[in-house]
Order: structure tokens, then sequence, then C-alpha cells
């Protein structure tokens, strides 16, 4: 009987954590975009950010896109030489890399990398009362920190998708022409006949609620820090977990409903 009441009741906390951040979230979510467009506008802090989630994570994202497309062909190239059939490698390479692997691939990166730095600067301002010095100035933080990171993520991440993308085909590209002596011609032709603009748009658009998804969940967990220097870096952990879960769930989410959509 006490076995079932302490399961009860460790269900019931559970519940209560998990609403109580999504509730969090969510009205997170909202007053970042209300006060996105509210005057006076920061474009410079925009332009700050974009900057640094975008420009500054090309380097990681370029060797993991191009080491993906590396890897992903030679290990279809295993099967597809076994049944004679390498120049289904290119579209096989292309289609994966657009519709899945580049927009998860590149969210995680970002979230390991934009995401934890987002927590770990939020939360310690948190903590050593800088957000509080913002409301004394009277400066809304979630205009000035939140608003920001959540519009030059959800610009930037569509871009690094799409350029990762690129630099997977290219990796896949050489792998097939100067391994499998596939030609160059041809290899770039079934790649261009398997991509539609349907593959694009899919794989594209959802990398904007990914990236909804890191400003948001890094933002949130940095402004509910507590406990000094041990408690970013747990914020910070929390912070890359929680991205990659969502990440993940949201992207199964929309791979349904694109499968419905466009079939």
């Amino acid at each position: 009987m006490i076995s079932i009441e302490k399961f009860f009741i460790n269900f019931g906390q559970k519940a209560m954590v998990f609403f109580y951040f999504f509730g969090g979230m969510t009205t997170l979510t909202f007053r970042g975009f209300y006060l996105l467009f509210a005057s006076p506008f920061k474009k410079d802090r925009i332009f700050e950010q974009i900057k640094k989630a975008g420009f500054d994570s090309l380097p990681i994202v370029s060797l993991v896109a191009l080491f993906i497309g590396f890897i992903f062909a030679l290990q279809t190239a295993y099967f597809m030489q076994r049944i004679g059939s390498e120049i289904y490698i290119a579209s096989l390479v292309a289609l994966s890399l657009v519709r899945e692997l580049g927009p998860v691939i590149t969210a995680l990166v970002v979230a390991g990398r934009v995401g934890a730095s987002i927590t770990a600067e939020i939360g310690t301002m948190q903590v050593t009362e800088q957000i509080d010095a913002l409301e004394t100035f009277a400066t809304n933080p979630i205009q000035y920190l939140v608003a920001p990171r959540l519009l030059a993520l959800c610009i930037v991440l569509p871009l690094l998708t799409l350029y990762a993308d690129a630099v997977g085909i290219f990796g896949s590209y050489l792998i097939c022409v100067f391994k499998l002596g596939i030609s160059s011609a041809m290899y770039l032709n079934v790649t261009r006949e398997a991509l539609l603009y349907k593959d694009l748009f899919t794989g594209t658009f959802k990398t904007i609620f990914f990236g909804m998804i890191i400003a948001i969940v890094s933002c949130y967990e940095g402004f509910n820090v507590q406990g000094g220097a041990e408690g970013v870096g747990k914020a910070t952990m929390q912070s890359v977990v929680k991205s990659f879960i969502l990440i993940i769930v949201a992207d199964c989410f929309f791979t349904a409903l694109f499968y419905f959509i466009f079939p």
C-alpha cells in the first residue's frame, strides 16, 4: 500500500514538473515573439546573435557534415556494390541528407554549441544578479536577452542546414568519384534528378522550429538557474539534453506530418 502511494506521489511530482516546464516554455515563447516587435527594436543585438549562432558555427558544422557525407556514402556503398547499383548512392545520400540527416545533425550541433553557451551566459547573469540590474534600469530581460536569440536562431538554422546539406553531398561526391569510380557528371545528374523542391522544403522548414526550441529551452534554463556555479553547470547540461529530446520529438512529428501532406 505504501509503495503504491509513493508511486502516485512520485508520478504527481513528475507531472507537476513537466507541466510547469511546458507552461514556462510556452509563456516565454509568446513573450519572446511579442517583444521581438516591440520598440525599441534592437537590430544590433540580433546581428550579433546571428554572427555567434551562424558564422561562428560554420567550422564545426562543416566538419560534421563533411564526415557524415563520407560515412554515409561508404556505408551505402557496402551494400550497393553487392547488387551492382553504385550509381544510386548519390540519390540515397542526397535524399537522406536533405530530408533528415542534415536538419537533425545541424540542429543537434547548434544545440550543443550555441544552446549551451546561451544557458551558461544567461545563467551566470542570473546568479550574479545582472538580470535584476537590467530590470532596475527599466530594460525588459526577455526583450534584451531572449527575443534577439530567438529570431537569430530561427533565421540561422535553416541557412546552416542548407550549407550542411551541400557540404555533406560534396563529401559523398568525393567518395563516389575518387573511391568508387563513378563519373562526376553522372553523380551530379543523379543527385539533381533525385532531389525535388518538396525535399528541400520539408528538410528546411522544420529547422525553423528546431531553432525556436534551442533558443527557448536555453533561455528558460538560464533564467531558472539556482545555486551559483554548480547550478549554472547543471542548467547547461539540462538545456542540451532537453533540446536534444525536443528536437528528435519535433522531427518525428514533422516527418509524420509531411509524409501525409507530401506522399
